[in-house]
């Protein structure tokens, strides 16, 4: 909490400051014609792009078609988005739908307000979509995007900090975050001032660490056949069952007095518990082609680009050149026995 001299508040001197309400938008004049363009779109753009193309080089080198991700992400990034509104809008209903609400703001999805959980659903759906028209396996897909979405929502928290939102309970730690009286997601009650959990850099922070621990965990076991999917459920549901359990603004509903969102956090764990333990029983091999069967696409190995520094680059090499011995071998059997 900030200390008090006089009447005057003084904000703790580690306290983290909120960014200026005009970096929200960025004003574009051009041709006479004026636009608002607003810089938490900007950021889910740019974690977009990032995790599109991370997961494009881990998939084509898994074998995947370069440029195949692109259909992937016509279907994932659209219902993702649909998804994450949607979701958010369900679960926060009184700040949409009361007298004199103006019910276009349902659909103002640059004004912040979209739920990860709903994008993960919505996702889904797309990414199953675009599976049936690429032949590429969902999980196989999703075992690419994994390390990449998790930094793409690190990113996209950005967008929080600056829109002002996502922050948790007041709190006297020195790295508490500064929020405007004025904000409409500030308790009613406390004094200006007031310091917050900064939830955006918690989830930052717990998002990049995942990222090392998850490639971390691939390279050395081999997760494969949804598996490295499966530790990114159960990663980031860990994470978001507290932050949300300490969120300022969690969702209206709620059961057994654990708002919906912690439920959907421990849901996120679990299903990704039983992924990984369902995959495992079922294939417990080493995954060679990321294509359905009889889907397949005629890799050039030509084309690979020789500067790939992916964690799956070795791993992948001692599987083909195990093949490639083990048929040598085969061949030279068959001459023998020949002769």
């Amino acid at each position: 909490m900030p200390e008090r001299k006089g009447n005057r508040q003084v904000i703790a001197h580690l306290s983290i400051p909120s960014p200026p309400i005009s970096w929200q938008s960025i004003p574009i004049n051009l041709f006479g014609l004026h636009w608002d363009v607003r810089t938490y779109a900007l950021i889910i753009l740019v974690g977009i792009i990032v995790a599109a193309i991370w997961t494009s080089r881990r998939l084509t080198r898994r074998g995947g078609e370069p440029g195949v991700v692109i259909d992937f992400l016509i279907w994932a990034v659209v219902l993702g988005l649909i998804g994450a509104r949607l979701y958010h809008v369900f679960t926060h209903p009184e700040d949409y739908f009361y007298p004199g609400a103006n019910l276009w703001n349902v659909f103002a999805i640059w004004e912040g307000g979209n739920a990860i959980f709903g994008s993960l659903i919505g996702g889904a759906v797309g990414v199953f979509i675009a599976s049936k028209q690429t032949g590429v396996r969902f999980f196989s897909f999703a075992d690419a995007i994994a390390p990449g979405l998790l930094l793409a929502q690190a990113i996209g928290r950005l967008g929080n900090y600056v829109n002002h939102e996502l922050y948790g309970l007041p709190t006297n730690l020195p790295w508490g975050l500064q929020i405007e009286s004025t904000n409409a997601a500030y308790p009613t009650g406390l004094p200006d001032g007031t310091l917050f959990q900064p939830l955006f850099l918690y989830e930052i922070i717990w998002n990049v660490v995942g990222v090392i621990v998850l490639l971390a965990l691939e390279k050395r076991f081999q997760w494969r056949w949804g598996k490295m999917f499966a530790g990114y459920l159960m990663w980031y549901g860990l994470g978001r069952s507290y932050l949300e359990s300490i969120r300022i603004d969690p969702s209206e509903y709620s059961f057994l007095s654990i708002p919906f969102n912690v439920w959907a956090a421990f849901l996120a764990f679990v299903l990704g518990l039983v992924i990984f333990i369902v995959q495992s029983r079922k294939h417990p091999g080493v995954e060679l082609n990321v294509y359905l069967p009889g889907r397949e696409w005629g890799r050039d190995d030509a084309a690979v680009d020789s500067f790939d520094t992916d964690s799956d680059d070795e791993d992948d090499d001692e599987d083909d050149a195990s093949v490639d011995d083990e048929s040598g071998e085969a061949k030279a059997a068959a001459t023998s026995s020949a002769s």
